[in-house]
């Protein structure tokens, strides 16, 4: 094995086409929200046709954000994604502090969420103890990190095999709501919720947040076969199969048990429609996809942050940036990163509540889409006449919705959390003196 020092002889291997790309899109969105998170939206919205109306309202909010990203993406393919956008449009320092948040704690806090969520459903699978559920989600996060430490076509290759297992149970709900659902599938209410609900808004918010992730593929721009192409087809038509997804599961379910049934069972909701229509093997059977749809979640997770801190190591922005930035020669990927977040993941379920620690960071994430987001305009007013491999459609309308909607999460997280916006914005303060000590001295020097 060669040094360290010798990593810039080796280059990432391109070698992901659009079906890897479209499934690490579709795989690292759908996680357990589509599962748990029914009840949740027809309890703010109060009704089955405002539900609908959310999750579509949701989905067209994250198109918009996904075709802005797209256009971006296309002009600037590279390694790091978000990170990559920001430094090219602003400069180093938003780079910089946008990586961090993400490496540090965004990115190994959602893994580590994962892997705890992962090991409680895995016990009850098999009945095991509560206190086999730290080495179940500790092993979890280690043995998806080795998988991807070897090519990256075999974390491809995971994502695609893993999201069309969790399609299964998807389709199952999907197909006996439709065809054998009794319920009022539209104009079905909750009795005395209307009043009380949090409204169309909150509905919406929380349809947002099960349509996060589909950002992340752009961590592997230099990893993609002609990324200036695929990059935006792989966003553009992710998005709009969940949004499909989600809205055909949603409409299956309150077909199958109406919204009022729904609201009494909360997250056991889908549950019972797997015991009701398959018996007690059909919930063994949900089990199995949410558990697979969780691992192929965390897979496609672990396969794009560590691309992150990489990157930023290339630029020598991180401690002990010659390891990091490091590529083993036979598998072309980034072993220590890979290690380093995987580390950071474990030490959070041992230590923190990482659910937590993940929604802390959604105010911030939006604050860096909402910037992103604005880029679009300053790119094309920099370059005018650069022609565009992709361009958004209905511009400016596109990128003005998805800031919208960015500002939209800003300000009901500031509304709803404010102690957590305060702490969000303290763990990006951090970085600061980081980058000066890291980044600005060697400039000085």
């Amino acid at each position: 094995m060669k040094s360290p020092g010798n990593s810039e002889q080796v280059e990432l291997n391109r070698s992901l086409g659009l079906w890897s790309a479209l499934s690490l899109v579709i795989g690292t969105i759908i996680g357990v929200g589509i599962f748990v998170r029914q009840a949740a939206v027809i309890n703010e919205a109060g009704s089955a046709k405002a539900a609908l109306l959310a999750w579509l309202a949701g989905g067209l909010l994250t198109l918009a954000a996904g075709l802005t990203i797209a256009e971006i993406a296309s002009q600037n393919p590279s390694t790091g994604g978000l990170y990559a956008y920001m430094e090219q449009i602003y400069n180093q320092f938003w780079g910089f502090l946008s990586g961090w948040m993400q490496i540090i704690v965004y990115g190994p806090a959602m893994i580590a969420a994962l892997g705890s969520y992962l090991a409680v459903l895995v016990g009850d699978f098999f009945n095991t103890a509560p206190i086999w559920h730290l080495p179940i989600a500790l092993g979890s996060v280690c043995l998806v990190g080795i998988l991807n430490m070897f090519p990256n076509r075999y974390g491809g290759a995971f994502a695609i095999i893993t999201t069309i297992c969790k399609l299964v149970p998807v389709a199952a709900l999907i197909i006996f709501g439709l065809f054998f659902g009794r319920a009022d599938a539209f104009s079905s209410s909750i009795q005395g919720l209307q009043t009380t609900a949090g409204g169309f808004g909150v509905a919406m918010l929380a349809t947002l947040f099960a349509f996060d992730g589909w950002i992340l593929v752009a961590n592997l721009g230099g990893e993609i076969k002609n990324p200036r192409k695929m990059l935006p087809r792989a966003i553009t038509l992710g998005i709009l199969t969940v949004m499909g997804i989600y809205l055909l599961v949603s409409y299956g379910v309150l077909k199958s048990i109406g919204a009022q049934k729904v609201h009494d069972l909360g997250t056991a909701a889908i549950p019972y429609i797997a015991q009701k229509d398959f018996g007690q093997i059909g919930g063994k059977i949900l089990s199995i996809g949410i558990i697979i749809s969780i691992i192929g979640c965390m897979n496609g997770k672990i396969m794009t942050f560590p691309r992150i801190m990489y990157a930023m190591a290339k630029q020598d922005q991180l401690p002990w940036s010659k390891k990091l930035a490091y590529l083993n020669r036979k598998t072309r990927t980034p072993i220590f990163s890979i290690i380093a977040v995987i580390v950071i993941a474990g030490l959070m379920i041992v230590l923190t509540n990482p659910d937590r620690i993940s929604e802390l960071c959604i105010f911030t994430i939006y604050c860096f889409y909402v910037m992103a987001f604005v880029g679009l305009f300053l790119l094309r007013r920099r370059n005018p006449n650069q022609p565009r491999v992709f361009s958004v459609p209905l511009f400016p309308l596109t990128p003005l919705l998805a800031i919208a909607g960015s500002l939209f999460v800003i300000g009901s997280e500031i509304l709803s959390d404010p102690i957590g916006v305060i702490v969000s914005l303290s763990i990006v303060a951090v970085g600061c003196p980081v980058y000066y000590f890291k980044v600005m001295r060697k400039h000085h020097n």
